[in-house]
């Protein structure tokens, strides 16, 4: 934690560190080469391969040089390696020996261009920088094209771009593993609240298609046993009796669902059988018990079906006919055929012009939302006085996205 504090503080103070560096690079350069060992060579140098006239404005130059390039490296470091280059190369020509602070502060220019571009460009620029200055050496020089230093200086400076080339790249793959896997943990993410989404919006439905049907079912009828109280009171008894049955029949449907929603392990017995079309005479007696006549007409052999087109088509027909049975005029027709590679599901009836139109619109959404993830499709509108319903579903179910 507290090294990866210290690299974000760094990074946030780049230029700052990159002065105080030069600065004291330069600093205690210059402090050990004219008070360090001036024995070797024909200069106040540190040996005879990196030795330099002793020469004010030798000094001045360099170390000028050394200390903007250090200090702006990050910024500009393509130019400044070439800058380096042109000053080492003019320092050369001028006293025939390299300035040895010209040549470190070329090798890590040169590491940070190598690090900061790419590899086409590192080796192009770097190259030229590294030839101009061993030809340079090879004609002011004092040792000529073949002494030992030209070639040491050549292979440092290869050396030196070739590990800044290779630093960038491990970077780069670090980088790019990191970006794959923050990419992965977002798509997982992303996965996982598509999915919380897509179970909120098949709960809501399969709640809204179990309990709509029977609600309206209980509500019918308990407007007709509080309408016949007082003057049939023999005809309560059957209005309550399907108001029970219709209870009944809800609250085993909500127990099925949050036996699902409890998961396997924890139910101590297995839940309803899923409803389909097989169920669909029992679906159209209650309706009739509810008041509304129900014209049914089958075409085609009718067929085993996938569950959930089974499972969408029956809740078609029990959300058409409740809506029939809230907004119609207690009568609808409902046809059903099979086809070959389809079913195809026809409901109407006509609109009762005083009913009260205070649904919520779910039960339309709710029907395309179910012929959708069969890779089928539902129509529904008003034209002249009557409400239709047309759902066509395929025989064998579609991947849809």
């Amino acid at each position: 934690m507290a090294w990866g504090k210290a690299r974000a503080w760094a990074r946030r103070h780049a230029a700052v560190i990159d002065a105080v560096f030069a600065v004291l690079f330069v600093g205690l350069f210059f402090m050990g080469y004219f008070f360090g060992d001036k024995d070797h060579g024909p200069g106040p140098g540190p040996g005879p391969g990196f030795a330099v006239a002793d020469s004010a404005p030798v000094h001045v130059i360099a170390g000028a040089t050394a200390l903007f390039v250090l200090a702006m490296r990050r910024r500009w470091p393509e130019r400044l390696l070439i800058l380096d280059t042109a000053v080492s190369v003019g320092v050369m020509a001028a006293t025939g020996y390299r300035h040895p602070l010209l040549i470190v502060a070329w090798l890590i220019v040169a590491y940070t261009f190598a690090r900061r571009t790419n590899r086409g460009r590192a080796w192009l620029v770097a190259g030229v920088c590294i030839a101009a200055m061993y030809l340079a050496a090879g004609v002011f020089g004092a040792g000529g094209w073949l002494a030992p230093d030209n070639f040491g200086v050549a292979a440092w400076s290869i050396a030196v771009v070739a590990i800044g080339d290779a630093t960038r790249s491990r970077r780069a793959y670090i980088d790019s593993v990191e970006e794959r896997a923050r990419r992965a943990e977002a798509t997982r993410e992303e996965e996982a609240r598509r999915r919380v989404a897509e179970e909120r919006l098949r709960i809501a439905r399969e709640l809204h298609d179990v309990v709509a049907h029977h609600i309206a079912v209980i509500n019918v009828q308990a407007g007709a046993a509080a309408h016949v109280l007082r003057t049939r009171p023999e005809a309560v008894g059957p209005a309550l009796a399907h108001i029970r049955r219709a209870a009944d029949t809800v609250m085993q449907e909500l127990g099925s669902v949050v036996g699902v929603l409890r998961g396997e392990d924890e139910l101590d017995e297995p839940t309803e059988p899923t409803r389909g079309l097989a169920r669909l005479a029992e679906l159209l007696d209650s309706f009739a018990a509810a008041g509304l006549q129900v014209e049914h007409r089958q075409s085609g052999t009718a067929r085993d079906l996938p569950a959930v087109v089974d499972l969408a088509a029956y809740r078609i027909v029990q959300e058409s006919l409740t809506n029939a049975q809230k907004y119609g005029t207690g009568r609808a027709q409902l046809a059903i055929t099979y086809a070959p590679e389809s079913i195809r599901i026809d409901v109407g009836n006509a609109i009762d012009e005083g009913a009260k139109t205070n649904g919520s619109g779910y039960g339309l959404v709710g029907m395309r939302e179910r012929a959708a993830a069969t890779g089928g499709t539902v129509t529904a509108g008003a034209v002249d006085g009557r409400f239709d319903v047309h759902a066509e579903l395929p025989a064998t179910v579609k991947e849809t996205s």
